[in-house]
């Protein structure tokens, strides 16, 4: 089985290189793969960078070019509500764009496509105290206020997290005809705290590693 993982940055790329074995790297379109084993699985693993058209580019490149069986996403995720805090790992039940919209279309139909995109959910191999499974939304913003969270939530009233890729990623994989699967690690709760970015500055001092190795858990069972 070939595995497709996906981030959008360096600090979430470095929590995940460490479970590689046989571990190398190529370069395709400017772009760095990093290739190798984990639990006997063949592993692609790649930093996308942030936003949704970084996203769509690198998972195009990545499923055209190594063909994976399954394209994972995991990272870091503002919380949508008091029910949601920080290290909760949210799985994706389905998958939005919370910032589009076009005439004639449901707020969050991309034309030709579904207004909740799919995904796997695996719930006998990820599991745990801080797991919780519901909707994810993405937009092209860094989301710092409950304003922002409440404007999300008029239109996806279930969301417990907001993230800026997972809805591009889970489009290609969509188009490409790849399952999906997505979990993200709440690293600031914008809808209940004073001040986000400073929480989100503080949740990489304290080592998520525990909730990046469930993905690992995750490539184990299959």
């Amino acid at each position: 089985m070939t595995i497709g993982i996906i981030v959008a940055m360096t600090k979430e790329l470095n929590l995940l290189l460490p479970l590689m074995e046989e571990h190398a790297v190529s370069n395709i379109g400017g772009t760095e793969f990093h290739t190798g084993k984990i639990h006997g699985h063949n592993v692609v693993l790649m930093e996308c960078g942030i936003g949704k058209v970084n996203a769509a580019i690198g998972t195009i490149t990545l499923i055209d070019t190594f063909h994976p069986d399954l394209v994972i996403n995991t990272g870091v995720a503002a919380g949508a509500g008091e029910n949601v805090g920080v290290m909760d790992a949210i799985v994706a039940t389905q998958v939005a764009h919370h910032d589009f919209w076009c005439i004639g279309e449901e707020w969050g139909r991309v034309p030709g496509c579904p207004r909740l995109f799919p995904t796997l959910t695996y719930p006998e191999a990820v599991k745990g105290a801080n797991v919780k499974r519901g909707l994810i939304a993405s937009g092209e913003l860094f989301i710092t206020s409950r304003e922002q969270v409440d404007g999300i939530k008029k239109n996806f009233p279930e969301v417990l997290a907001i993230d800026m890729e997972s809805a591009a990623i889970a489009q290609a994989c969509y188009v490409r005809n790849v399952p999906f699967f997505c979990m993200r690690v709440i690293s600031d709760t914008p809808w209940c705290h004073h001040d986000n970015s400073a929480q989100y500055e503080n949740f990489w001092e304290d080592a998520p590693r525990q909730s990046f190795g469930l993905i690992k858990s995750l490539i184990e069972s299959l």
